[in-house]
């Protein structure tokens, strides 16, 4: 008796043609994959588990502070609501972010008008470095402003290694501050990716801290193309001011004791404080560098302890105009720290929509 090899193919083809026997029994194997949803927007997961959907979304980060302006982080989704122009917006995502590495863009105004102030300004950036910026998780660059911004150090966590080039640092020139906003912040984007035991952190936190008197006289960039590239990039820009420019009340009369409420601010506070408060940082006027102590290491858990909304504005098309936001709370006593808008530029835009300046906020 002979035995013949017939090819599994060729069973498969026999079988599915015998009446009353399905062919897909016969591939019983090989189940037919589930129908596609219909217009579902692609996802991708992240390293951290949660799904980024592909559409235009704004993305605020905030922080919330009690009456005694101390930090809160244990709130949940249910106690925030969100306003694009004051109309109610869904919330699509929401993150506690705490502990995430930092990546700190550190701005020295090196020009002529702050050479009084020059070791001022030097031992502040100091003290910012070594009281905000951790050796094992955090970087931050230098960078000089006079008459063009130049990047003195790329990323380091060396920290005596940026001490070092900080004290060397001459005053001289002209002030291109609002370029040196805008490039920083281009800068900040080209930043280095966490590396481990921080390699599982799906994101970092970009700041820049701009150190100088407020004025501006060779940009290029208007002030409002620097702000616009921050809120677009998600900077957070902090700023103190050089300026010892002070006028006190009768009842205050050490300007020492009020180094956080400067009574009447010079034109270059005012855009030091616009810069601040539009991509939700803190804007500080010390009188001496010691007053900046207790607020170097706020800064530092405040980086470190901050909420994350996103949401799709309702009906609306990128049209290049500035939007509002407000996020509002639903405990009482609770005061939300955001930036304060967005321009709405297409995602694909390869440069901020420029825009004309905005009066300073009031203080």
């Amino acid at each position: 008796m002979r035995f013949h090899l017939i090819p599994a193919v060729l069973i498969v083809l026999c079988i599915s043609l015998v009446p009353g026997v399905p062919a897909d029994r016969a591939q019983s194997a090989q189940p037919a994959p589930p129908p596609a949803a219909q217009n579902a927007p692609q996802t991708t997961p992240d390293q951290g588990g949660s799904i980024r959907q592909n559409v235009n979304l704004v993305d605020v980060l905030f922080t919330v502070f009690n009456q005694r302006n101390k930090i809160v982080s244990d709130l949940e989704k249910e106690n925030f609501k969100v306003f694009d122009d004051n109309v109610p917006q869904e919330i699509r995502f929401f993150n506690r972010q705490t502990d995430l590495p930092l990546r700190v863009g550190l701005l020295l105004d090196t020009s002529n008008s702050i050479r009084a102030r020059l070791q001022f300004e030097q031992q502040a950036a100091t003290d910012f470095l070594f009281n905000v910026i951790r050796r094992d998780k955090d970087q931050a660059f230098l960078m000089s402003v006079d008459d063009s911004p130049e990047v003195i150090q790329p990323f380091t966590n060396d920290l005596q290694h940026l001490r070092d080039v900080v004290m060397r640092q001459r005053a001289g020139g002209g002030t291109a501050l609002y370029d040196a906003v805008y490039q920083g912040c281009q800068e900040l984007l080209r930043s280095p990716a966490p590396v481990p035991p921080a390699a599982t952190v799906p994101d970092v936190r970009r700041v820049l801290v701009v150190i100088s008197d407020g004025d501006d006289n060779l940009s290029r960039h208007s002030r409002g193309e620097a702000l616009d590239m921050a809120q677009r990039a998600g900077i957070v820009i902090y700023t103190i001011s050089t300026s010892i420019d002070w006028i006190v009340t009768d009842q205050e009369t050490n300007a020492a004791k009020s180094f956080d409420r400067k009574y009447q601010k010079t034109g270059g506070d005012s855009v030091l404080q616009q810069f601040s408060v539009d991509s939700g940082g803190r804007a500080f006027f010390p009188y001496h560098v010691d007053d900046l102590a207790q607020s170097f290491q706020d800064i530092g858990e405040e980086l470190r302890s901050q909420y994350s909304i996103a949401y799709v504005p309702a009906g609306r098309l990128p049209d290049r105009k500035f939007h509002s936001i407000r996020i509002a709370v639903d405990t009482k006593g609770l005061q939300v720290h955001a930036r304060k808008g967005y321009y709405a530029a297409p995602s694909d835009t390869p440069n901020p929509v420029p825009g004309p300046p905005r009066s300073g906020p009031t203080s």
